[in-house]
């Protein structure tokens, strides 16, 4: 469910809209002309223009699977059956949780690895008669063969059902709470989640009759989802497109799937990667993931600012007064708003630059909340990318209706004002206000060189995991830009402070695998709100990573590019990792048994490997269980070089 935004709190809301209105009573306008600015509308820097340069976006670039192609036997396999589908979805969701894995069109390269996923579908014309017979026998030789959308090929026995038909509009899936891969969902909101929204915008389903085993079912009965166990190996059929399901959520497309906009658990996409996740690690003994909480830690949390109302930016410096008391870094969206209309007055002008230096003279993120605050930027042309302070001047005329606004001008003029009167480092975070989000944003951030969005809630992703995002938000082009979903937000009632309790009942939620939440408080006020701030601080402290937009995003973005690689050697294993990027705290889940062998700038808690610093290519050897019968393996990991 898409929910706008409508101010700070009801009052702010308000008070911005009065505020406004007397700004737009100097203002001369029609419906069909953009307004004339008179000079007490306006605020000008003066010797202040720019930015000069040009910003170019790029066309879209379709994403290879060549990029995910490389990687040692113990990584998940994708095998492709079609090249145009949702896989980059898929690559996306395995990426946020986790697991390592390659891509491949070649089902001899997949039959290198215990653990292999089809996607997007199994025909009666997708492999020839040999390679149906190759993965026919990899349940039965110990493995793992998962696929999805499996309609013909002659696999009915390998995956343990008798015929498969297209299912109706299934709005969502039943899971088994008893099947083992099921054991860590312990939340009732784990245990039925969606699978679509209004009917115009569904993702296809597929039921699997007599079923022998089953993971998951429709409302009415049918079987979403088989499981049939061999001696050692598994077989598992999913009746969706599962990529098409994460991109519904990573895309922001999720009209009907939920009933909640924020401040509510909303896990569907978790469950389905927790689901693959667990599928792997049971079928791959040398499973090494990648943890998504820095050093360790069960949570990472964000606090975050919204700065759009006159006496948010005096009051936004208390806020980050109390984080930094607390070692903390806080993120403040700022709106420069230069332009008196509809939404409020300037407040953007030598008084709102003392506040703005002083945030960051207190060691906070300046980030981007856009010129104009508009409802309707969703819906603004891209602009010339020429666009420039203090010709460019959007007037918001009502919550429907902007004049002389583009997508290129709040982005290229927002970041030119903050960076240059700031005194932060380079603004990377953006927020769109009221989170109106359009689809060309991903490729606008980029070109105008932003690195992390806040442009959607975690209930419309479906997920509390941060997440790499498409251009246009479709499913064919990745672009350098992630996104971390707003969880936390101030405006529902009853007020935040009486909130607090639900807040923290959520967090416990989210934290149980590793999630993350973005708190959205409009510093608007102090009294609840900053000490729903102190309160929510105090109770996670002692399990909860705290940083900024730009350091969580540095490091999810360095984490990203990890590419880690397994092994036996010697009678031990060894866990090459490397980082194209530095990074502190990087995080492995190793298998039960395996002891990490004594090293510096690296400890073990538990199944966890805790990595002070990781630049370039690390080798870390175990001692595992066991181990004596393993093979010598020849790969990049045995002539790396250890350190």
């Amino acid at each position: 469910m898409t929910k706008p935004f409508h101010g700070p709190i009801v009052f702010g809301a308000i008070t911005c809209s009065l505020l406004g209105l007397v700004g737009w009573f100097h203002v001369q306008f029609t419906d069909s002309e953009p307004p004339t600015l008179q000079s007490k509308d306006l605020f000008v820097f003066q010797g202040l223009t720019g930015p000069t340069e040009k910003t170019v976006v790029a066309p879209s670039s379709p994403s290879s699977p060549q990029k995910y192609a490389v990687g040692s036997p113990s990584r998940l396999a994708v095998l492709l059956t079609e090249e145009r589908s949702n896989w980059l979805g898929l690559a996306h969701g395995l990426k946020s949780i986790g697991v390592p894995f390659v891509v491949t069109r070649d089902y001899q390269e997949a039959l290198k690895h215990r653990v292999i996923l089809v996607y997007p579908m199994i025909r009666g014309t997708s492999f020839s008669r040999e390679a149906i017979r190759a993965l026919a026998a990899i349940p039965r030789n110990g493995g793992t063969l998962i696929a999805t959308q499996v309609l013909g090929g002659g696999l009915e026995e390998v995956f343990g059902y008798s015929d498969v038909t297209v299912a109706l509009h299934n709005r969502e899936i039943r899971w088994n709470r008893a099947h083992p891969l099921m054991e860590r969902m312990t939340d009732p909101a784990e245990w039925v989640t969606k699978l679509n929204g209004k009917e115009e915008n569904a993702v296809g389903t597929y039921s699997y009759g007599q079923a022998r085993g089953v993971l998951g079912s429709y409302p009415d009965g049918s079987v979403a989802m088989t499981a049939k166990d061999y001696d050692r190996g598994h077989a598992y059929a999913i009746g969706i497109d599962l990529g098409a399901l994460l991109l519904k959520g990573y895309n922001n497309r999720t009209d009907g799937f939920t009933t909640s906009f924020d401040n509510r658990f909303d896990p569907t996409l978790d469950v389905w990667l927790r689901v693959l996740k667990r599928m792997y690690q049971m079928g791959e003994p040398n499973a090494v993931t990648i943890g998504t909480v820095p050093f360790g830690k069960r949570l990472s949390v964000m606090f975050t600012h919204d700065v759009d109302f006159t006496e948010s930016m005096a009051n936004a410096v208390t806020y980050a007064e109390f984080e930094r008391s607390k070692g903390l870094t806080g993120t403040y969206f700022i709106q420069s708003k230069y332009i008196r209309d509809y939404n409020d007055d300037i407040f953007f002008n030598e008084q709102g630059v003392q506040h703005l230096a002083r945030l960051a003279d207190l060691g906070m993120e300046l980030a981007s909340h856009t010129v104009a605050h508009s409802a309707s930027f969703s819906s603004f042309q891209m602009g010339t990318g020429e666009e420039r302070y203090p010709s460019y001047r959007p007037f918001v005329k009502n919550r429907s209706k902007a004049y002389g606004a583009t997508i290129l001008g709040e982005l290229r003029v927002s970041k030119f004002l903050i960076d240059r009167l700031g005194g932060g480092p380079t603004m990377v975070s953006f927020r769109p206000g009221e989170l109106s989000n359009p689809f060309g944003l991903p490729q606008a951030l980029v070109a105008t060189g932003f690195r992390y969005s806040s442009a959607a809630t975690a209930n419309n992703s479906l997920t509390h995991l941060p997440y790499q995002m498409t251009y246009d938000r479709l499913s064919e082009a990745e672009v350098d830009i992630f996104e971390f979903p707003v969880t936390i937000e101030d405006e529902e009632l009853p007020p935040m402070g009486q909130r607090i309790s639900q807040a923290l009942t959520l967090a416990k939620q989210i934290a149980r695998y590793g999630g993350s939440v973005v708190v959205l408080i409009h510093p608007n006020i102090l009294d609840h709100k900053l000490d729903f701030e102190k309160q929510f601080y105090d109770a996670v402290k002692n399990w909860t990573w705290f940083g900024s937009m730009r350091e969580f995003g540095d490091w999810w973005s360095a984490r990203n590019a990890l590419q880690v690689e397994v092994v036996a050697k010697a009678g031990r294993m060894a866990v090459s990792m490397d980082a194209p990027r530095r990074i502190t705290g990087a995080v492995l889940e190793v298998p039960l048994g395996w002891t990490l062998l004594p090293q510096g700038g690296v400890r073990q808690d538990g199944r966890r490997i805790i990595l002070d610093v990781v630049e370039g290519t690390r080798v870390f050897y175990f001692g595992v269980d066991g181990l004596g019968d393993a093979k010598e393996s020849t790969s990049a990991v045995s002539t790396a070089s250890g350190h």
